[in-house]
């Protein structure tokens, strides 16, 4: 696929996936992108995951078009997008492997070897000539890993974001960019944040017409929702102006709770109102709508003196990711002993910034005064 006169997508859809990273459902698949620069030299950008290297290798020789690779840039060493470079160094024993400081080491740990005496190391603002062009390096700690460097093709005007800007999902499946680019990176880059910001900075001072990330689509449109999207995520800001309620139920009670809110919201005119039951849905997404919206209800049932499982996972998800900046209330339901709502405080401890408004105890089943409580609840978060 041709992105520009010198730049071509020979990546690859793995359509055999299930969970990605063993964790996340990946329904359609995922996308290995690697990129080949062609210049008076050339540069292959980074490889697939080893399952797919006979067809990735069959891509690059398609399209250097009887030339041999100068050089294979090696940005992430997740095994994802490096688990062909043994075989791509086999394959083109001349060709130099140019990578982060960093990277070398885990080179050893995964292959057995760092590639001496054929290694380039390259670091913040670092140059790579192929003749008629350069290509500059951005180093990109943390997002995610520590090793992560990003390239800059300044003649094509052309971003090389690594696992920046990517999203789940094979090239060829037909859906929503936001809402899996969302997911993915909560899901796997959230905790950092502060180095996406710092990311962003270094961005913006580039010419970019297109970006190549190393999941999903190439964007070369409207790369300012993109960015602004980013910056919003990476800030744990509120995307959208709704309410998230997040809810485990044991025997019926807590939903019933949980079904009166989420109707006494829509009533009010909340604008959405996204719910989730943490028994039953993916996890990822539940998450991915506590980091959308900037309210959150969380109601779960006293379980073993402290909560359900479900309900301790999913604010365990969150905590690890920094959640942070957002108004939340609790429903408890115990039939003897309510502790659910002190526990989910406690969890919630290391949260910057939330702000924790109403409180709600069911014993065993909804009272009037309970549903009266719901009604004002609503009220206050609407």
């Amino acid at each position: 696929m041709k992105i520009t006169d010198s730049i071509k997508y020979i990546g690859v859809n793995d359509r055999d996936i299930d969970l990605f990273e063993g964790m996340y459902e990946v329904e359609n698949g995922m996308a290995y992108n690697s990129y080949l620069i062609t210049g008076e030299k050339t540069a292959v950008m980074d490889s697939v995951d080893d399952r797919f290297a006979g067809e990735w290798l069959a891509n690059l020789e398609a399209a250097l078009a009887g030339r041999s690779p100068d050089y294979l840039i090696v940005q992430h060493m997740e095994p994802d997008h490096s688990g062909s470079i043994t075989a791509f160094a086999e394959k083109y024993p001349e060709a130099k492997i140019v990578a982060g400081q960093k990277a070398f080491p885990m080179m050893r740990q995964f292959f057995g070897t760092n590639f001496e005496g054929r290694s380039v190391t390259v670091g913040e603002g670092a140059r790579l000539s192929l003749g008629d062009r350069e290509l500059t390096f951005i180093t990109a700690p943390m997002v995610h890993w520590p090793e992560v460097i990003m390239t800059y093709d300044e003649k094509d005007k052309a971003f090389f974001s690594a696992d920046a800007f990517g999203k789940f999902g094979a090239l060829d499946a037909d859906e929503d960019w936001a809402c899996e680019a969302r997911r993915y990176y909560f899901g796997i880059v959230g905790k950092y944040g502060m180095q996406v910001q710092n990311l962003l900075k270094k961005a913006a001072s580039l010419d970019v017409n297109v970006i190549c990330p190393l999941h999903g689509p190439i964007l070369n449109e409207n790369l300012g929702y993109y960015m602004k999207l980013y910056g919003i995520w990476s800030a744990y800001g509120v995307e959208t102006d709704g309410v998230c309620i997040a809810y485990t139920s044991v025997y019926g009670h807590t939903k019933a709770a949980v079904e009166l809110l989420a109707e006494k919201l829509r009533e009010k005119g909340c604008p959405k109102v996204a719910v989730n039951d943490l028994a039953r849905c993916d996890m990822a997404e539940a998450v991915e709508d506590a980091f959308r919206y900037g309210k959150l209800v969380l109601a779960t049932t006293t379980y073993n003196a402290e909560i359900f499982p479900f309900m301790r996972e999913f604010i365990e998800h969150l905590t690890e990711r920094n959640f942070q900046n957002r108004t939340v209330a609790l429903i408890e339901n115990g039939t003897w002993a309510p502790a659910a709502a002190k526990t989910m405080k406690k969890l919630l401890e290391p949260c910057k910034n939330i702000t924790l408004t109403g409180e709600v105890t069911i014993r065993s089943a909804m009272t009037e005064e309970n549903r009266a409580q719901i009604e004002a609840l609503a009220e206050g978060l609407k």
